[in-house]
């Protein structure tokens, strides 16, 4: 009767971590490359049409750079255009390392950033601003948040 048992243990414990496997995301690697060089920028200045860690970055050169390092993707050089790239993702499907749209000119996709996950992104602000993390869920993000694309390898 033990061996039933312990036989019935270890067969739950093996399908419990198959299951457990064929759940986890495929994208996950790359989301995390992502982020985790985007992480590595965090005080990098902010620089209008900036688009190194040496010379400073706005927002689009900033994931222009991310991406370009870490998965070898050429974004366009503004954000509007970068918010025709990939396809688009629903708030509530965000996974890190999408990118996040919001209007901060008064116009839709003025500027982007990166998803890092619970409600939080990083980006290049603005003048005098360095790369940092925000909430999105801050009234001033939450208000202004356009929506998301997913990038891949292959655009």
């Amino acid at each position: 009767m033990n061996r039933i048992l312990l036989l019935s243990i270890l067969l739950l414990s093996a399908c419990a971590s198959v299951h457990k496997d064929v759940r986890a995301p495929v994208s996950d690697a790359p989301g995390n490359d992502v982020t985790s060089y985007a992480r590595s920028l965090i005080g990098t200045p902010y620089k209008y049409g900036g688009n190194s860690p040496h010379g400073g970055f706005d927002c689009s050169g900033f994931v222009d750079h991310v991406y370009r390092h870490t998965l070898g993707v050429d974004l366009p050089r503004s954000s509007d255009k970068i918010s025709r790239f990939g396809r688009p993702v629903s708030a509530g499907h965000l996974r890190p390392g999408d990118l996040v749209f919001f209007n901060t000119l008064r116009r839709k996709y003025s500027h982007v950033g990166i998803y890092l996950g619970g409600d939080q992104f990083i980006h290049a602000p603005s003048s005098g601003g360095r790369v940092r993390i925000e909430n999105m869920r801050e009234p001033y993000w939450e208000k202004r948040y356009n929506g998301a694309r997913r990038i891949t390898s292959s655009g």
